[in-house]
């Protein structure tokens, strides 16, 4: 107070609030809470020692962990004309920058009280010049980072619905000073989260203290723009792996949070279906036995089925299985029984967008097959198996053609396979693949280096020389 840093009123309420019991604080926040939230940021604002940033910090920390509902506090109308985000924002330069820099400016600050006091009167600017120096010193320590990025991203969820990116958070009384925007904030924010993924400056703390934000913010849209634009998905990927300690599901928990936060937002998606997120969303979900994992990212799952090609992708990686054996399985929640329903619902939908007769013939005509469900899928044979005769039989001459001209072996497999199911299924199926000269090549493919190749071709030419009685009798 007598270096003008602190006003005497804000001496007394300190004083009125520091070193009591809870109890006590909880009343005089809910009697005057706007004025001792001003007080904290004006001491971040103007105060750059490290142990009294630490300690306010943590007033605000606890504050803020009795009754989260406080952090509305920072958006209370009486605070209008103060920036309640900048104190929590730190510059990129590295601390040991910070602290020669803080020992010049804290000698030029001493030297203008003694010989300049009066200029902080007549010339505003040069205060101000002090003000964002001072930002500067707000990297300080993990201590600092934690607590300030903690209490920021509690502050900005809570914010009134009409601040959008382009509202301030208050209007500076001079104004000369413009207050920080909504977008710096998150903006800046995201960057810091971002370089916590790459670059921890906590070996344990820093990641999950930053995909623990990152849970929190990325329901804002100028949060998701700007982690997608920062290449930040990527950096999620690699945590996204069944987890066994109760740290590591916790960080699981929040990483698969973003996750289904982002599976809402368009450019995210893209990069979802090109990376390794879908495998490794159902490898979870297969091991995990926390029911809070499990239910957010069925919810995942269920929120990308509808896009693009994600839905035949999971059924491709064996999703469908993956939820019959979920549903078996005893969960109280009731939202994750309805999800896996939902979910359910659709893969068999996809299923059958993938078991069109149309999608099979463009297969077969590109003369690339692989395992797609529709060739193992007996609904898909017994309500197509008429289709086979368009054309002269257009589609098992092709496939016949593949055996003679393709070098692929999944190719073979496959087309030996299709051939023994229109055998099995079509009522003169002996008799046209027969008249199609098909079993001198599928016979000599019985000899084939490939094991997939020679087990399907065996399966093929039992199928043609047993009768229909016998024939269906013979699994894969």
């Amino acid at each position: 107070m007598s270096t003008k840093l602190i006003s005497g009123t804000s001496l007394q309420l300190l004083r009125r609030y520091d070193h009591r019991p809870e109890s006590h604080k909880a009343q005089l926040l809910d009697d005057d809470g706007p004025s001792y939230v001003r007080v904290f940021v004006r001491v971040l604002r103007d105060i750059f020692k490290e142990d009294t940033v630490e300690y306010v910090l943590a007033l605000i920390d606890e504050m803020l962990a009795a009754n989260p509902k406080r952090a509305r506090l920072f958006h209370d109308s009486a605070l209008a004309d103060e920036d309640t985000y900048e104190p929590f924002l730190s510059d990129e330069a590295s601390s040991h920058v910070l602290f020669f820099l803080s020992i010049i400016l804290h000698i030029f600050f001493l030297n203008l009280l003694l010989y300049y006091n009066s200029a902080f009167v007549s010339h505003p600017a040069l205060t101000t010049m002090l003000y964002d120096c001072y930002v500067l010193l707000w990297k300080g320590n993990w201590f600092i980072q934690e607590k300030s990025c903690k209490i920021l991203a509690l502050i900005v969820s809570v914010r009134p619905k009409s601040q959008n990116g382009t509202v301030s958070n208050g209007e500076a009384s001079n104004g000369k000073k413009s207050l920080t925007t909504i977008d710096d904030v998150l903006i800046g924010l995201v960057k810091w989260l971002c370089e916590q993924l790459k670059k921890p400056s906590h070996p344990i703390r820093g990641v999950p203290t930053a995909i623990n934000c990152l849970a929190t913010l990325l329901k804002e849209p100028v949060v998701r723009s700007s982690f997608v634009q920062a290449d930040g998905v990527k950096l999620l990927v690699p945590l996204i792996s069944p987890a066994s300690t109760q740290q590591s599901i916790q960080l699981l928990y929040e990483t698969c949070l973003c996750i289904w936060l982002l599976s809402y937002y368009e450019p995210a998606i893209e990069y979802l279906a090109t990376s390794r997120t879908l495998p490794r969303l159902i490898d979870v979900v297969k091991s995990s036995t926390k029911e809070k994992v499990v239910r957010v990212v069925v919810l995942t799952l269920k929120n990308l089925m509808s896009k693009g090609t994600l839905g035949a992708q999971m059924v491709d990686l064996q999703l469908p299985q993956v939820v019959q054996s979920l549903k078996a399985q005893a969960w109280s929640d009731e939202d994750l029984l309805e999800a896996l329903n939902s979910l359910e619902e659709g893969l068999k939908d996809n299923i059958k967008k993938l078991s069109s007769f149309d999608k099979y013939k463009q297969e077969v005509l590109l003369g690339h097959l692989d395992w797609s469900p529709m060739h193992k899928d007996p609904i898909f044979w017994r309500e197509n198996i008429t289709n086979f005769e368009e054309s002269d039989f257009q589609i098992l001459r092709v496939l016949i053609t593949i055996l003679d001209t393709s070098n692929d072996p999944r190719s073979l497999a496959v087309a030996c396979f299709d051939l023994s199911q229109f055998i099995q299924i079509h009522p003169a199926g002996r008799i046209i693949v027969t008249d199609l000269k098909a079993k001198e090549r599928v016979m000599k493919l019985m000899n084939h280096e490939n094991a997939e190749v020679t087990k399907n071709a065996l399966l093929c030419i039992q199928r043609l020389l047993l009768g229909a009685k016998y024939a269906s009798f013979l699994q894969v």
